[in-house]
């Protein structure tokens, strides 16, 4: 199957994809394009999933660089493949040609960043806990630090679980009612004093406020389309005992 990946206008001329699970070589519960070293699939099949998405993005299989993604807000700047194990971070900007820099999510958000001007890009991993630490606005100050002009700084939300589908209970609401009360209009009122939680926008007002002017979502939610997309709460309410990991890539 050939590989079916989400690109934005908003990006160009940057090479990049939001990938979906279509094309690769995994099979069962990973059926398609896994990308998560971390999973229990074959650790080959992963190889070579990863490999047909660096052929996609026209760099060398080495050059397609990922983290060790923790749920934070640290961000590295990357100029080569990293020698040895992967630094612990949830966001990375570069503006070396010939790399791809790449965000692995199931349900949170990847946010891919451009300033064609300079040639810096951004990849960052925005789960509920990374949004809140402020990883999208330490992306963006990272960006700067390496010379990219926050004027021109353009980034959009890709894939991730959309607000209907993400319920949570009154601890998760009180996490970010205590950074701040007006954060409760990204809270619906759901059944069972549970509450939904709107993950995309919450990511472009942490973008805009960081400064970006042309922040946009896709549009696609990874519970609803398994046809198109892995998804971890989706796999716990199926009761399958793991899940596959989208890639979302892009180059300087």
């Amino acid at each position: 199957m050939k590989l079916q990946i989400i690109t934005s206008d908003c990006l160009t001329p940057n090479i990049h994809g939001f990938f979906t699970r279509h094309g690769g070589i995994s099979s069962g519960i990973f059926k398609g394009l896994n990308c998560g070293e971390g999973s229990s699939d074959q650790f080959q099949d992963v190889m070579t999933n990863r490999n047909l998405v660096a052929e996609a993005m026209n760099v060398a299989e080495q050059n397609l660089i990922t983290i060790h993604q923790i749920h934070s807000a640290s961000v590295i700047t990357v100029a080569e493949p990293f020698a040895g194990s992967k630094p612990k971070a949830d966001a990375l900007v570069s503006n070396t040609k010939g790399l791809a820099i790449g965000i692995l999510t199931a349900d949170c958000a990847p946010i891919l960043f451009s300033d064609p001007n300079s040639g810096i890009v951004g990849a960052a991993h925005s789960g509920w806990q990374g949004a809140i630490k402020g990883i999208a606005r330490s992306t963006v100050a990272k960006m700067v630090e390496l010379g990219a002009d926050l004027g021109n700084i353009q980034a959009v939300v890709g894939p991730c679980i959309s607000q209907k589908n993400y319920e949570v209970g009154e601890e998760f609401l009180e996490n970010f009612l205590n950074e701040d009360h007006n954060f409760m209009k990204f809270f619906s009122n759901g059944k069972d004093d549970k509450y939904h939680f709107d993950l995309p926008s919450f990511c472009l007002q942490s973008l805009r406020d960081a400064g970006i002017n042309n922040a946009q979502w896709t549009g696609h939610c990874t519970y609803e389309d398994s046809n198109k997309f892995y998804s971890y709460r989706r796999a716990r309410h199926t009761g399958e005992p793991d899940y596959g990991r989208l890639i979302s890539v892009i180059s300087p």
